[in-house]
């Protein structure tokens, strides 16, 4: 129903491709099999004699571009890089040797920009579909205890007062708004890093030839990482600021000013404002934990003399 080169694929192919990335190609194509006209093999020959730095950045191009995240970016190296191969093979005019350099050269760099692009898309889309993942998981975390707390606990056998109800609420409201809260830190950054990003996945030497499907996963576990550090720290700064144990600001309304007696005006929603603010900035800045924006300052050595 489909092919590798971007025939009729089932939605669900397409669907999964979309999010996750194209599969990695089953069959690797060669440079010289994009020459088909058997008459070709002899300028073929001289071609890869008389360029060969530009024959082997054509050949690595193509293998890089048959692990691209994006089938398009494939189809479009594979027809860039065709194209290029077939107008210095079929070209008999009198050209010197430094402009069909400069020629391919200047090919190399379009594809090599389309293949850095599709890295960065697989970095964004990646963590873009990890934070989805980690906020859904965020709203499960705060909906299962809300619902299906009280009456677990009634289970056990377990009654809780009205502070310790509200204190609880604040605890599962707090954590709630900080994964929302890294979720928003992580997307304000990556709208301007994405490209810089990509090129930190990349260490070492070849690291360049890391399939973005791969990075796209690694991304995905990240963007998911993120939220549950939001979640986290969000919860950390309620514990800590409502027992009292850092006193660095005041806080407006505990649990035990909610719990008043019948009659009164309850002032709930200062409660929820202020600790879903604080879950929130908390969330924000989950930045501090050690993770994949950060930026390593390079040692300087001091030689003695």
């Amino acid at each position: 129903m489909g092919d590798n080169h971007g025939g009729r694929r089932p939605w669900w192919r397409r669907s999964r491709e979309m999010f996750g990335g194209a599969e990695i190609e089953r069959r690797p194509v060669r440079l010289a099999e994009l020459v088909r006209r058997p008459d070709d093999e002899v300028a073929y020959k001289a071609f890869c004699e008389a360029y060969p730095a530009q024959h082997l950045g054509m050949e690595r191009a193509l293998g890089t571009s048959q692990c691209a995240f994006d089938r398009t970016t494939r189809q479009a190296v594979r027809q860039t890089l065709t194209r290029a191969l077939r107008n210095v093979l079929d070209d008999s005019g009198p050209k010197s040797a430094d402009y069909v350099r400069g020629y391919l050269d200047q090919e190399l760099a379009d594809v090599h920009a389309w293949l850095e692009q599709d890295r960065a898309t697989a970095v964004a889309r990646g963590l873009n579909v990890g934070l989805g993942l980690g906020a859904l998981a965020g709203v499960l975390l705060l909906a299962v205890p809300l619902l299906a707390g009280v009456p677990a606990l009634h289970l056990l056998g377990v009654t809780l007062g009205c502070g310790d109800r509200w204190g609880l609420l604040g605890v599962f409201a707090a954590g709630g708004v900080g994964a929302l809260g890294a979720v928003l830190s992580v997307l304000v950054r990556l709208r301007v890093s994405a490209e810089e990003l990509a090129c930190r996945q990349a260490t070492g030497p070849g690291s360049a030839q890391v399939p973005a499907r791969q990075l796209a996963r690694r991304m995905r576990h990240e963007g998911v990482y993120r939220v549950f550090v939001g979640w986290i720290l969000a919860t950390a700064v309620y514990l800590v600021l409502s027992g009292g144990i850092v006193p660095v600001v005041e806080i407006p309304t505990t649990a035990a000013d909610v719990c008043l007696p019948a009659g009164q005006a309850v002032p709930g929603t200062r409660f929820w404002s202020f600790w879903c603010a604080i879950g929130f900035v908390a969330g924000f800045n989950e930045r501090w934990a050690f993770g994949i924006l950060r930026r390593d300052t390079p040692r300087k050595r001091t030689g003695s003399t």
